[in-house]
C-alpha cells in the first residue's frame, strides 16, 4: 500500500509536473513507481504508509500561511496607491517569490478565481490538519485562522473558487 497525495494543481496533472508525496513500504514504492513517473516532475518516499498524507497537510497549511500572506500584500499594495504589476515584478523574484506568488498573484490581482483548487477542498484538508494537530500536539495559530477566513470566502459564495479568493475578504 502507498498513499501518494499530489501537489501541483490541474496545470502540473495536465503537463505531468506533479510533486507526489508518498507513504509505503520500499517494495510498495518499487512497484508504484514507474506508474507515478508518468505525471510526476518529483516523487518523494516520506516514509511509511500514512507519512504521505502527513506531509499532505503539512502542504496544505504552508500554502494556506503563504495565499494569506499574498492577499494582505495585495491589498495593502493597492491601499498604497501602488502599481500592482510594478510591485509582483520587484517581489517576486526576490525573498517572498514562491508557487502561489508567481502563479496567482496576477490573477487575484485581476480577481480571476474560477479555476484550481477550490475552497471547499482547502477547508477538508485544513480540517484534517487541525483534527491531526490536535491528536499530535501541534500548534497552528495560522492554520486556524486562516481556516477561518476560508469559512468567509464560502460564505461569500466562493466555496468552489481557487483558494487564491482569500484576497475577497479582505476590504479594498
Amino acid at each position: 500500500v502507498v498513499d501518494a497525495p499530489v501537489s501541483g494543481g490541474q496545470a502540473g496533472a495536465e503537463n505531468g509536473k506533479l510533486s507526489i508525496m508518498c507513504g509505503g513500504s520500499a517494495d510498495a514504492m518499487a512497484k508504484a513507481e514507474p506508474y507515478m513517473q508518468a505525471y510526476a516532475a518529483r516523487i518523494v518516499h516520506v516514509g511509511d504508509a500514512g507519512a504521505g498524507q502527513t506531509t499532505k497537510m503539512c502542504n496544505q497549511i504552508a500554502i494556506a500561511g503563504v495565499i494569506q500572506g499574498v492577499s494582505e500584500s495585495i491589498r495593502f499594495a493597492q491601499n498604497a496607491g501602488l502599481d500592482l504589476d510594478k510591485v509582483f515584478e520587484a517581489i517576486s523574484g526576490g525573498a517572498a517569490q514562491s508557487w502561489q506568488m508567481v502563479n496567482r498573484w496576477p490573477t487575484m490581482a485581476k480577481e480571476d478565481f474560477d479555476f484550481g483548487f477550490a475552497v471547499d477542498w482547502m477547508r477538508k484538508d485544513l480540517g484534517l490538519a487541525l483534527d491531526e494537530a490536535r491528536r499530535n500536539g501541534a500548534v497552528l495559530p495560522v492554520a486556524a485562522l486562516v481556516d477561518q477566513f476560508y469559512a468567509d470566502v464560502q460564505a461569500m459564495g466562493g466555496a468552489r473558487q481557487d483558494t487564491s479568493a482569500l484576497v475577497r475578504r479582505l476590504p479594498k
